[in-house]
């Protein structure tokens, strides 16, 4: 056959086809493993396990992202971390007023469940919300950062109320509300929130219809979830966000009372000084500690206090490092407040006697004096126990 016959090169064709074939089966073997990878075969163990805003430990409690401003208005969240994982994410501050409130009525919920999902910052914007997106990753982000910057090395517990509280009572800062001032106190033993109430709240008008159902909510819900990660009480939007702001203040300040490395909260509470029992150490008897320091023995009188109808201000004695006698040294007088201070005082009186502190309830009907009386008689004890 001659070398240029068609079927002499079909033949030869052919043989060097399988022959190439053989051959890169042969090296395949040899070839870069992660050509594979890359080409979807396996998910490098890297890219599985680092998650943008996961990775690092976060501190439990509850943390709040700067406030991120937008062309609409600022955008502020609040993240609840337990057990180093992310268990509510919520935007305390966003756009208001026209369609800012359909947008972020639409947007925020699916914002805050993609955080949840996440585990991190790394979340898709909502679409038609632009704007709120991005401030809401800017102001997570903030707050991420925040909780992995506090969390111990190598440890994912940290604040919130994975930190001890100092026993005793301990008031939080004022807040100021469109309505009126919000203030709370929280009353902590063997480090656990037992009483939760508010001091001050929005008075006058409708407002003493709406406090009247919402701040015992709110107190309520202060002693379930034993920490400032309470929700807001439908139809009382202002005292909510004025009460949640005064209950962390409070909460920082017993946080900070408490020693280092003690669970229980204010040191000696457990353990009366000398020969004294566990009874006579009354419990409130100072702002920092509670009741962890006993009383001084005498007499002694606390600031005057301005209410609406008048002056409040009470004085106590100590003997034995408890109280003895409280009686309010100037009431409101004058018209009905005669007869309000008449019923209130006496009731007031005797319930510091058996309390021992200063968390005593308010007489009903006798708002404004029960408030001052308790302002007051919180100046006494300080004075008597510092």
């Amino acid at each position: 056959m001659r070398k240029s016959h068609p079927v002499r090169r079909a033949v030869l064709a052919t043989a060097a086809t399988v022959s190439g074939i053989v051959l890169l089966l042969t090296l395949k073997p040899d070839s870069d493993p992660g050509a594979a990878d890359a080409a979807g075969g396996t998910v490098p163990p890297a890219a599985a396990q680092s998650p943008q805003g996961g990775a690092q430990a976060i501190a439990n409690g509850t943390v709040t992202g700067d406030a991120a401003q937008t062309d609409y208005g600022p955008v502020q969240v609040r993240l609840t971390v337990s057990g180093g994982k992310i268990t509510k994410a919520e935007a305390v501050q966003s756009p208001k007023g026209g369609q800012s409130d359909q947008i972020n009525a639409n947007a925020v919920p699916k914002l805050n469940q993609a955080v949840l999902t996440a585990q991190s910052g790394e979340i898709d914007a909502v679409s038609g919300a632009t704007y709120t997106s991005a401030g809401y990753k800017k102001s997570l982000q903030s707050a991420l950062d925040k909780a992995k910057a506090a969390a111990p090395a190598g440890n994912g517990q940290d604040a919130g109320n994975a930190q001890a509280l100092a026993n005793g009572t301990v008031t939080g800062d004022a807040a100021q509300t469109d309505y009126g001032p919000v203030q709370v106190r929280l009353t902590v033993s063997g480090g656990k929130i037992t009483k939760a109430e508010a001091v001050q709240s929005p008075k006058g008008g409708q407002s003493d219809q709406i406090n009247a159902n919402a701040v015992p909510k709110l107190n309520q819900a202060v002693l379930t979830a034993q920490s400032g990660e309470i929700d807001a009480v439908s139809g009382a939007t202002y005292t909510s966000a004025g009460y949640k702001k005064s209950l962390q203040s409070a909460l920082d300040k017993a946080k900070a009372a408490a020693p280092a490395g003690n669970d229980k909260g204010a040191a000696g509470q457990e353990e009366p000084a000398e020969e004294k029992p566990a009874e006579k150490e009354p419990a409130g008897s100072g702002q920092d500690a509670g009741g962890a320091r006993t009383l001084k023995d005498g007499t002694v009188t606390g600031d005057a206090v301005q209410t609406d109808y008048g002056a409040v201000q009470v004085r106590i004695t100590v003997q034995g490092g408890k109280i003895t006698k409280a009686e309010a040294v100037q009431a409101p007088k004058g018209g009905q407040s005669d007869q309000v201070t008449f019923s209130s005082v006496p009731r007031l009186n005797k319930a510091v006697v058996e309390a021992g502190n200063a968390d005593i309830d308010a007489v009903s009907g006798a708002t404004y004096t029960s408030a001052g009386y308790k302002k007051s008689l919180q100046s006494a004890l300080d004075q008597a126990g510092g």
